[in-house]
Parts: structure tokens; sequence; C-alpha cells
């Protein structure tokens, strides 16, 4: 069974179940409300309620069971062939991205002489949510490209007893496989800091504190904030790489499934998180392709004219943050070329200014500010008084911007009104000393 395959009979199983449980429920509300004719809606819902063992206000008491034998430690694999496609693309894409871009989303130079065949995607699903000593690793999940294939492998922790085997066996998985870096998302902040803990704890070496560290959270921020409404995983996943996936089941509610299992041994509670962890690896792998070949396909100028000029502030961004200012302004003009929302011009235009007048180009900036008066009026009337003020000495010119400005701030911003009504008065003044001078030297 191919890739693909197994993602779509995952995901019909799943739909099969919710199906099952909604039906369940409706069954049980038309029993109520046949056989219960003299009651309110108000205490019939009250009763579907008791029915159903789903308390209004906390989680209910869960009967005593006697636990069904279970493997202290678990490994499960699954392999996709390079030719499968996830969302819009194909897993095979992610051996092509160049070092170079890699060092550019990372801000790790190590990074040029690496690529993703020797990276390992890594992804924990724990006990809680918050950190700390307290909080156990029980699931983690490994992709990697290996002999042609991309591969998903996932340990778990079947008795929390048995964590140091796990460590065992994930250690000596990561030292024989010869991984050059490691990729996550936030893994700087959660992932890596707590797996290190563990292996603190068991007085052990941590396997992957030597190698570099691609957390592309903060490449995907750069890139995507500004364009969607979230940056979480699932979300990008479906915005960007167009994964058919959902929230397939919420990320609180991991840990009380797991505690669960390890009360009931019911392993039914667990495959749902194997399929929710296989497929954020899979969504990490789809975004790194996706932001790579962003940044590889619109590095420089001349742009692509089909470019969405959102993109092209997210690679500027990128560029920025690796140091690259040059051809992030470019990027950047390049987007102020087509439409974008106000606020996201305007921030645009404000970032150029600062640039430019650091740089002192000045006929550029002005050309910026001329251009988009309607973008940025405020900020570019602002920009063009004090350039023919203090640069080009044009008092009259100066006062004629500073006016146009004070007339749009009248309505807009009041700290703007206040600049803009103290420089007209002082450009006034300027002008007239200034005639009073001519006068008297003629």
């Amino acid at each position: 069974m191919g890739g693909d395959d197994k993602l779509g009979l995952l995901r019909r199983e799943r739909e099969a179940l919710r199906r099952r449980r909604a039906g369940s429920v409706e069954e049980a509300w038309a029993r109520i409300d046949r056989a219960d004719d003299h009651l309110s809606v108000k205490e019939k819902l009250e009763k579907l309620i008791r029915l159903k063992g789903q308390g209004p206000s906390r989680r209910p008491a869960l009967p005593a069971v006697e636990p069904e034998p279970r493997d202290p430690v678990r490994v499960f694999e699954n392999a996709y062939p390079l030719e499968a496609r996830y969302g819009r693309l194909s897993i095979a894409d992610g051996l092509g991205i160049a070092g170079s871009v890699l060092a550019t989303l990372s801000l790790d130079s190590e990074f040029q002489d690496l690529d993703l065949a020797s990276s390992l995607i890594l992804d924990l699903e724990t006990t809680g949510l918050a950190g700390g000593t307290g909080t156990v690793p029980f699931l983690i999940g490994l992709g990697f490209y290996r002999d042609g294939r991309f591969v998903v492998t996932q340990h778990f922790l079947g008795d929390l007893g048995e964590e140091e085997r796990l460590l065992d066996d994930l250690d000596r998985f990561i030292r024989e496989g010869g991984f050059r870096s490691v990729v996550t998302y936030n893994g700087k902040a959660f992932d890596l800091p707590l797996l290190e803990t563990r292996f603190i704890l068991h007085r052990r070496k941590f396997p992957l504190s030597d190698l570099h560290h691609l957390d592309f959270l903060f490449a995907a921020r750069s890139l995507w904030k500004h364009k969607h409404e979230s940056c979480r995983l699932f979300h990008l996943a479906r915005e960007v790489v167009q994964a058919p996936r959902e929230e397939d089941i919420p990320s609180a509610e991991i840990p009380y499934r797991y505690f669960d299992y390890l009360r009931t041994g019911n392993f039914g509670l667990i495959e749902p998180i194997l399929y929710h962890n296989a497929e954020d690896i899979l969504s990490l792998l789809g975004l790194v392709i996706a932001g790579a070949s962003l940044v590889a396909g619109g590095g420089r100028p001349p742009f692509d004219e089909a470019a969405d000029p959102l993109d092209l502030i997210g690679l500027g961004r990128v560029l920025e943050r690796a140091g690259d200012a040059a051809r992030s302004s470019a990027a950047m003009f390049e987007a102020l070329r087509g439409r974008l929302p106000a606020e996201v011009a305007r921030g645009v235009v404000e970032k150029l200014t600062v640039r430019l007048k650091r740089s002192e180009d000045w006929s550029t900036a002005v050309s910026l500010w001329e251009g988009h008066r309607q973008s940025a009026p405020l900020l570019c009337y602002r920009e063009l008084s004090k350039y023919y003020e203090h640069r080009a000495k044009d008092f009259d010119e100066a006062r004629q911007y500073a006016e146009e400005g004070l007339a749009l701030a009248v309505s807009l911003d009041a700290s703007f009104e206040k600049d803009f009504a103290r420089r007209v008065e002082r450009l006034t003044a300027k002008a007239r000393r200034r005639a009073g001078k001519a006068k008297a030297g003629r």
C-alpha cells in the first residue's frame, strides 16, 4: 500500500468513527425525546449528558478495569516512496534543497554543507504541555530519508517505568543513523530541552546535542505570519502545503488519552495520537519544502511576475533575518508593486524607509515616499517634509508636504497632527527669515 493510500485509509477510518459517535448521540436523543415527552428541553439535554457520561463541568470518574497486557516499548514504522505527494508537494522535493537555503532558513552557516538527506525530523507527544522534569515524552516521532524512501519511525513508551529502555533505543537509533542535523517546529523551546532533560535525569549524554538544529517555527513566522491567521503547524500545512488534514485530536487531550491507556491498556486510545504525530512530521517536511522553494525560487530579481506579493514580503523578512538586506529590500519593493492589504503595505514602507535613510539613498527614498502616499500617507508626507527641510533646504516644498499631512492627520492621528502643526509653524518661520534675508541683501 502506497503512502497516499495509507493516509487515506487512516482518514476514512477516523471519519467513520466520528460518524458512529455522532450517530449514537442522535439515536439516544431520539429515544429520550419520544419516551420523555413531558420533560423540558433542558431536562432532556441533562438526561442525554448523563447517558453519554460527559459531565458538563468536569471529567467523570472512570470505572476500575483490569489493564490489558501491553509491551513496555513499541516501535512503529511507515515508509513513503519518494514519488508520493503530501498536499501539493512531492516528498522527493526535500532532497533537492540546497544547503545555502537551509542556512538562510536556520540562520546557521554550518547548514551550507548539509541537506535534508542527513536530517532527522523530530516531534514529541508528551504527558503535559508545560514542560519541566515531571513531563515525560511517551511518543517520539522521527522522520528521515533512507534507501529511496521517507520513513516515519515512532517510539512509544507503553510503561512509564521503562523510560530508560526507551531512551536506550532512541540513543542507539540516533547514533547509528549518521544524522547531521535535526529539524523541529518549536523544538528550541520545547522538544529538545524536554528530551535532553530526560537524558540528564537518566545520567546519559543527549545524542542530539552535537547536531545542527533548524527550528522551522521562526522561519515560518517570518514567511507566513502576515498572510495567515495562525502559524500552528496543522493550519499552515492546510493553507501552504494544501495537505488534507484536520485538527484530528486536540493537543490538550493527548495526555489524558495516554493516562487512560496506562490505566486500561486500551491501545485504541493511542492510535489517533500515532496518526496525529505522523501527520505532524509530514506537515513539517512539507512546510520546509515550501519555505525552501520560496527562498530558492524568489531569492533575487528579476522576480516571477506571478509571485504572490505577500509571499515576497515573507521572503524579504527571511532574507532580512539572514542579514541579506539588499535582496530583502528588492523583494519588498517588488511586493509593493502588487496589491497588498493597507496595513501590510504600510509596514513594508516603514521598514524600507528605515533602511534607505540608514544607507542615505535619498533618491530611492523620495521615490518610495512619492509613490506610496496612498499606502502610508502620514508617514510619507512627514518623511518628504523632513527631506525637503533638512536635505534639500527647500522650505516652501517642505511646508507644502507638512500642510497636506496636517490636513489628513486631523481626522486620522492626533500625534501626527501635533507633529505636522509644529512642522508647519517652524517651516513658515524659516521661510519668512529666508525671505527677509533675501530682501535685505538686495
